[in-house]
């Protein structure tokens, strides 16, 4: 009877340990959340770099909770796609231009308005202001959409076969331009012929002059080749980007406020990291296009903004003097 007895406790209590073992097992897949961050930046961009690892130091402060995978250039889709996909759900984080974003909330596209930060670290200002923050929110409540870091992405430049000092100079200008408002304000405010090509042909539109010049960060003006065609950069940092992580709402509204400031706090450390690389790197090209044999030409770039300022103003592109101010006034 005793040793029955014993037998039965024995297989009750391992039937109770594997049981324990499974509801263990089946919590710990459950607690595991695995997650999609896409961008369409190439692996070697600081983006990437720093996306990646702010999804090691997520999961890591997370006790593995988030297991975060970054797909980068394009791999999930172009940028539309991944900026659809965070209301689809078919993405859960994204790294964007807010362009795309001003697409649903146009009041966020003021930062696209030329010659409105002064560098970089304006930008970066303007990022942590009161007015930004009032955009967040109310862009938060329009799409559910939360963003969570503001990235400097580069100021653009012109690169062209004849150099100009000042607004006056690029009349008749024949410059690549991307076909939008705001990127195409500059040149038509100084009676450039500004003209859109898709990205991928700007090389080729340049070195067969059917255009004369072309607009983008330095660190673009390497990647692509762009100094091999031209002659010339004109510092006008005309248009001062910046890019935008992004949290969809299926997963920031689940999120605990323990989770939602650890998801803040880390993308906010990367997108510093990224900015601190951009900016180093910006100050390096200036010389090695220099040494390339480039002119790189210092600009007036108050005559740039005072016509833009006169003849685009703020109004016709559809944004206000109200934010235009409280941005100027950032530090």
């Amino acid at each position: 009877m005793t040793k029955r007895l014993s037998l039965k406790l024995l297989a009750s209590a391992s039937a109770l340990a594997i049981t324990a073992m499974g509801l263990l097992g089946s919590a710990t897949v459950h607690a595991q959340q695995k997650l999609k961050w896409a961008h369409v930046y190439e692996t070697s961009e600081p983006y990437h770099k720093w996306s990646v690892w702010a999804a090691e130091e997520i999961k890591k402060r997370s006790n593995g909770k988030f297991d975060i995978q970054v797909f980068p250039a394009s791999t999930l889709g172009k940028e539309t796609d991944i900026n659809q996909g965070l209301t689809l759900g078919t993405v859960d984080m994204i790294i964007s231009g807010t362009s795309f974003a001003a697409r649903t909330y146009p009041r966020l596209g003021i930062a696209y308005y030329p010659f409105i930060f002064r560098d970089g670290d304006h930008l970066i200002a303007y990022s942590k202001s009161a007015v930004f923050q009032d955009m967040v929110n109310e862009f938060r409540a329009k799409t559910g959409i939360q963003i969570t870091a503001y990235t400097y992405y580069g100021a653009r430049h012109t690169s062209a076969q004849k150099t100009f000092t000042n607004c006056e100079g690029v009349k008749g200008l024949k410059i690549r331009v991307p076909d939008v408002p705001a990127y195409t304000a500059t040149w038509q405010a100084c009676n450039a012929n500004p003209t859109p090509i898709a990205f991928a042909e700007v090389y080729l539109a340049l070195q067969n002059g059917t255009v004369d010049a072309q607009e983008n960060p330095l660190t673009t003006i390497e990647a692509k080749k762009f100094y091999e065609v031209q002659k010339a950069i004109m510092l006008t940092g005309h248009i001062v980007d910046g890019l935008t992580t992004q949290v969809a709402p299926h997963l920031w509204n689940r999120l605990s406020e323990a989770e939602r400031k650890l998801f803040l706090d880390v993308t906010r450390e990367a997108a510093d990291k990224s900015t601190a690389d951009i900016k180093k790197r910006e100050a390096e090209l200036v010389a090695e296009f220099k040494k390339k044999g480039l002119q790189v030409v210092e600009v007036d770039r108050k005559s740039f903004q005072d016509t833009v300022l006169k003849n685009k103003p703020l109004e016709s592109l559809g944004f206000t003097r109200a934010d235009f101010d409280k941005i100027q006034a950032a530090k």
